[in-house]
């Protein structure tokens, strides 16, 4: 499906849950709530498909703001610091993306679901805790300047599971002197699957269970695949 903005992965879950009345159901690479874009749900059976779907390589649009960092790293966390932006030209852009190529490791954020001594690192931020977190390592296959009007930068980014792409906008933003945070976030290809492909959420929901059977993939569909 198509997640629209202000709603959590689990709240669009839910809603699908309650509508049609699985006994099970859930989703596979959780957006926040004010990303959009692909969310592959499972149903029933399928909800043993979550690992390995979650595993696939994912693609994302987005946009930047440079000059305002915040705790959360994206347009949801409260501001800590501003700079000026300095006169920059695409290629200033270009050339601090091209840093964030290919393998490297990325320290996930406080507000992140990653857990610390077996509680999530959100819990901790909540309450003004800051814990070290080891840096994982991902890898980063495309990291596209799509448009540049300062100071917000628009761009795509294709890479591996577990990329949080709100840090990769405050370590461009580090890059670049000035700091950023990511303020907009859609999340268009996931393994095979695409966003262009994708059903709204009030298309589901005001839809039968018939016309939604048509929208299914099935099990034996995605493993031939």
């Amino acid at each position: 499906m198509d997640k629209p903005t202000g709603m959590t992965s689990h709240d669009v879950v839910d809603a699908v849950r309650r509508k049609f009345h699985f006994n099970k159901t859930g989703h596979c690479g959780t957006l926040d709530p004010n990303a959009t874009g692909l969310l592959i749900l499972v149903l029933g059976r399928a909800t043993k498909l979550s690992e390995e779907l979650m595993k696939d390589d994912k693609t994302y649009e987005g946009a930047m703001i440079l000059g305002v960092r915040t705790d959360s790293q994206d347009a949801d966390g409260e501001v800590v610091e501003t700079r000026e932006v300095p006169p920059l030209t695409e290629a200033d852009i270009e050339a601090a993306f091209a840093k964030f190529r290919g393998d490297i490791y990325q320290t996930p954020p406080m507000v992140s679901a990653v857990k610390h001594q077996g509680r999530p690192l959100y819990k901790l931020a909540r309450k003004g805790q800051t814990v070290e977190r080891e840096a994982r390592l991902i890898h980063i296959y495309e990291f596209a300047l799509l448009k540049f009007a300062s100071p917000r930068v628009e761009f795509r980014c294709a890479c591996t599971k577990g990329t949080y792409v709100r840090t990769l906008a405050s370590d461009v933003g580090d890059a670049l002197g000035c700091g950023a945070h990511l303020t907009e976030l859609r999340r268009t290809k996931s393994g095979k699957f695409d966003v262009k492909d994708a059903h709204k959420l009030d298309e589901i929901l005001n839809s039968s269970f018939e016309g939604l059977k048509k929208w299914v993939v099935p099990i034996y569909a995605v493993r031939a695949s």
